[in-house]
């Protein structure tokens, strides 16, 4: 698939945001999505995708929950990019999440802008994109429209959810609010609640996309711009959260770009400044400055544990889920302290649980690239799943 450049991918984009290329569940006003907010948002509509086949028993589905920046594309081209799926590392014929055992299931987020209802879509009440008066979501609201997709397909039960970062929260969730719908769970880099640096790198983020001035108070479609500054600042904030100094060190150092000796200008001097500036250029290209306020503001929210007098382990009394909770070393986004403390309170609720934290120092992006020790890890959980799920017997 070519990718899109130039004006065409703005044009682009808004069209994936309301007729995706995927898959689309639609729910009409009969159906409505109960957001926590107190707003029943109707009609509304899920865009996903799926991967491989459904057998019989309707006991070999998997969700996989995407990251704040991820959509459904988790393993075809990305309709806008054009660059392959976000996790073909881990999801295929022959990986970890075969595509050839299970039917996988991903879809785009509520408040997401790849298809699913959210601020970059048309509001059908007054035609124009709902923007800042798209009513503000949460991580339960966003399982919550899933448990509606899942039901739309006629599965009762999921043989595992899995995901990571906010992924990986919204496993969680599942798991809370739907204990006897999920068999197992892969629940990485992630926590039961988002701290308080991890709010602050996001309302650094969210104050770079509103001091735009292409902003336009949110309504920037309407008005033609497009905050590509400030979206583009915003991820460059957060993309640093997801490496580590050891990764930063490894791949660029303080090696120059293209140059022997510094400018004294304020140019791109350094590798790791270009790396930044393209990473910052190619993310506004496919995602909506709305939906990333949006989305980063879900996460902040979530607090597992304060819906339930504040005791975590509450959340979890009496779960039958096998759940194996997976960290990385070098991650100080969502450090191993915070899935330790998640294995805890899974103990102490009688959930049966691993736990793996994996050495590298590749940081919190860890569970999107190549690294073998997680691959053989998530093999062998849904492995020894799939046993005890009887998936052998179901026509695998």
């Amino acid at each position: 698939m070519q990718s899109i450049s130039g004006p065409a991918h703005a044009e682009h984009r808004a069209q994936e945001a309301d007729h995706p290329t995927s898959q689309v569940a639609t729910f009409d006003t009969d159906q409505p999505l109960p957001l926590d907010c107190g707003v029943d948002l109707a009609p509304f509509q899920i865009a996903y995708q799926t991967y491989g086949e459904l057998n019989s028993a309707k006991s070999n589905a998997i969700l996989i929950c995407h990251a704040l920046t991820g959509d459904q594309h988790v393993a075809n081209p990305h309709p806008v990019t054009g660059k392959p799926g976000w996790w073909v590392t881990l999801v295929g014929p022959g990986k970890p999440l075969d595509t050839s055992r299970y039917f996988i299931i991903c879809s785009n987020v509520i408040g997401g802008c790849m298809g699913s209802t959210g601020p970059a879509s048309t509001n059908p009440t007054t035609g124009t994109v709902w923007g800042l008066d798209f009513p503000v979501i949460t991580i339960p609201d966003m399982v919550r429209a899933q448990a509606m997709l899942i039901d739309r397909l006629g599965i009762d039960t999921l043989f595992s959810v899995v995901g990571g970062s906010m992924g990986g929260m919204q496993v969680l969730q599942w798991c809370v609010a739907y204990p006897k719908r999920v068999f197992s769970a892969l629940p990485i880099a992630c926590s039961t609640r988002h701290s308080a640096q991890n709010i602050a790198f996001h309302e650094l983020g969210r104050q770079a996309v509103m001091a735009d001035p292409d902003w336009r108070e949110g309504r920037y479609v309407e008005q033609g711009t497009h905050p590509r500054r400030g979206l583009g600042v915003a991820r460059m904030a957060a993309h640093i959260t997801y490496l580590s100094d050891a990764a930063l060190h490894r791949k660029f150092g303080r090696r120059m770009q293209d140059r022997e000796l510094p400018t004294f200008s304020f140019d791109a001097d350094f590798q790791v400044e270009s790396y930044l500036r393209h990473q910052g250029s190619s993310f506004v290209e496919r995602f909506d400055a709305n939906s990333y306020l949006y989305l980063t503001r879900a996460m902040d929210y979530f607090d597992i544990a304060a819906d339930h007098d504040g005791v975590l382990a509450a959340a979890f009394r009496g779960t039958r889920t096998r759940f194996c909770v997976v960290s990385f070393t070098s991650d100080w986004l969502f450090p191993t302290s915070e899935s330790r403390a998640t294995v805890h309170a899974l103990n102490a609720g009688g959930a049966r649980v691993s736990f793996a934290e994996i050495e590298t120092d590749r940081g919190h992006d860890a569970f999107l690239l190549d690294v073998p020790e997680f691959f053989d890890i998530a093999h062998a959980f849904l492995e020894s799943a799939g046993k005890t799920r009887g998936l052998a017997d179901a026509g695998q």
